[in-house]
């Protein structure tokens, strides 16, 4: 018999990044099917159990990594996804299949794809009850103190976000507590693989049309019975403290359910926390000009994404020859 080439594709990830809304499962599903690939989902909302509809799971004939990794009444981090998605990824790799990540989490993105140095540091929750009654002004003013070189490398946006000013007194307290500077932490960094070959691929659309898929998401998801499963959330002993329903649409129905926010006031809310989640990760995904942008809207955009991908699926591949 004649041999055969098998296609070895430990040395490649494609990743599919966008806002809320943008057809990245339903685009990562098409893609699995054409490059034998298995889909991992970076959504920081689909790793909770029982959490189908608010967070807006979506099934097809291959299988998705990453829905209900934990009971809703446990915490999960950035760092728990990370050892997650790794280890997923090289048992994709290890049956010689395409790892495909696709979500709108950026940091689990990040953590992936570029590393993040403080990622196992872990959170300080007394620390952070204490913090969280400080201004923004008090919290830079205390991270001065405690880590003057972090506090001299952060931007305006980050001294007046205070949630970025906790967590970095939090890892420069933990430093201090076991004796690391700022300069060693920053050469930290466990990343997937040097030699890993990362396509990203970003789908977009224009601000006006993203907030109407938003608003008839949520409509959907209404529809669908969101309001009955957090009812049933609540039977089983989650808590509305529970960081689970913390996530956008729960939090929100927290006030309509319990504390008497009318039924229009709280789905104009919800609208908002999602625009607005949006814009933060428009945001987010324009820094990183590694991202080659589709439009949704483009007739020919998934027969353009599957060309991009396909050039780079046959690049530069490793080969195995097998006789058969």
């Amino acid at each position: 018999m004649k041999n055969k080439q098998r296609l070895i594709l430990r040395n490649k990830l494609l990743v599919i990044v966008g806002v809320t809304g943008m057809g990245k499962t339903k685009l990562a599903l098409y893609l699995a099917q054409k490059f034998n690939g298995e889909i991992i989902s970076a959504d920081s909302r689909q790793v909770y159990k029982y959490m189908d509809i608010g967070t807006g799971k979506e099934w097809g004939s291959i299988h998705i990594h990453g829905y209900g990794l934990v009971d809703p009444r446990e915490n999960y981090s950035v760092y728990d996804f990370f050892k997650f998605g790794k280890a997923t990824i090289e048992n994709i790799w290890s049956r010689n299949k395409l790892p495909i990540l696709a979500g709108g989490t950026g940091l689990y993105i990040k953590s992936i794809v570029d590393g993040i140095q403080t990622i196992d540091i872990p959170k300080n929750d007394n620390l952070r009850i204490e913090l969280e009654k400080l201004s923004t002004k008090e919290l830079f003013e205390k991270l001065a103190i405690l880590d003057s070189s972090k506090a001299a490398s952060m931007n305006l946006s980050d001294k007046n976000n205070p949630r970025r000013l906790i967590r970095a007194i939090e890892i420069a307290t933990w430093n201090i507590e076991n004796g690391v500077s700022y300069k060693e932490i920053e050469k930290r960094k466990e990343v997937l693989n040097k030699n890993v070959s990362v396509l990203i691929i970003g789908l977009t659309a224009p601000i006006e049309r993203i907030n109407q898929r938003i608003e008839k998401r949520i409509e959907e998801r209404l529809n669908n019975g969101f309001i009955d499963e957090i009812e049933n959330l609540l039977k089983m002993g989650v808590s509305w403290k529970n960081q689970s329903l913390k996530s956008i649409g729960y939090k929100e129905a927290e006030e309509f359910l319990k504390k008497g926010l009318g039924f229009e006031e709280f789905i104009e809310k919800w609208i908002k926390s999602e625009t607005d989640y949006a814009k933060r990760q428009i945001t987010w995904f324009k820094k990183n000009k590694k991202i080659l942008w589709f439009d949704i809207y483009n007739r020919n955009y998934p027969k353009d994404v599957e060309s991009v991908v396909n050039k780079w699926y046959y690049s530069n591949i490793n080969t195995d020859d097998e006789k058969g």
